[in-house]
């Protein structure tokens, strides 16, 4: 059965049981997350960006809340191919046969790109800004008092975005293929982008010159990386319709 063909009843129940697959993996990805957040807590601490630093928890529960956080963390990633596939699987009933194989590939390359994007701001961004925090404390003869809470915080405030921020080539293709955004929307924007992205980066970085090309530059190849995808998006959507529009032909003679 479409989707087309699908009462609101029966899309509220198919939605339901998405949902439900979605929260029995989520429950299970907690269980065996609480098993390694200690070991990944303990590897982050002891990593080469927080060897110098000391941990402090300011309140009791802190360290309770911070082995949550990551638990959680943790179990959302560990799902994201699962909550990925059952939302295609909701939205697949309304689509051709072609475009669910299409939309389907979707899934791991959307993987990859968050990785990427988790990889580079930990990696790169994280270290930038907790160097030049712990030079200007030094600057203003300030002893930083770091809590582990605060930290990991902080952390995930950094990596996470970008994680999401990262899967923009994925939400440009799938926005072209139903037709809201045009590859040449995107290039006739392109200097408003890249403004934005200059701005975010000035916003999210050291004061320094260096650390703001660290990271537009990898945000501005993200960008232009889209205009093309969304290219090959919008050319496959065009010949789609034309041989629609030829086979409809066909039939009316």
């Amino acid at each position: 059965m479409s989707q087309k063909d699908m009462t609101i009843f029966e899309h509220i129940s198919e939605l339901r049981k998405r949902l439900f697959v979605i929260v029995v993996f989520f429950i299970l990805a907690c269980i065996i997350s609480m098993f390694i957040s200690q070991p990944i807590i303990r590897y982050l601490q002891n990593a080469e960006i927080a060897k110098d630093l000391t941990m402090n928890a300011f309140r009791l529960t802190d360290p309770f809340k911070v082995y949550w956080e990551v638990t959680v963390s943790l179990a959302i990633i560990m799902i994201l191919p699962v909550i990925l596939y059952q939302l295609w699987a909701f939205i697949s009933p309304g689509l051709y046969e072609k475009e669910r194989k299409i939309t389907l590939s979707y899934i791991p390359v959307t993987i990859l790109l968050f990785i990427g994007g988790l990889a580079f701001s930990y990696f790169i961004l994280f270290p930038l800004i907790i160097n030049f925090m712990l030079k200007l404390s030094n600057q203003m003869d300030i002893h930083a008092v770091i809590g582990i809470n605060e930290y990991f915080q902080f952390l995930f405030q950094i990596t996470l975005p970008f994680g999401f921020l990262f899967e923009l080539p994925v939400v440009v293709l799938f926005l072209t293929r139903l037709g809201i955004i045009t590859p040449m929307f995107l290039a006739k924007i392109r200097k408003y982008a890249f403004f934005v992205i200059v701005v975010v980066s000035a916003f999210i970085t050291p004061p320094d010159v260096m650390s703001q090309i660290t990271v537009g530059i990898p945000l501005v190849i993200l960008y232009e990386i889209s205009i093309w995808i969304s290219k090959i998006g919008y050319r496959k959507v065009q010949a789609a319709e034309a041989q629609l529009e030829l086979e409809s032909q066909k039939q009316m003679d």
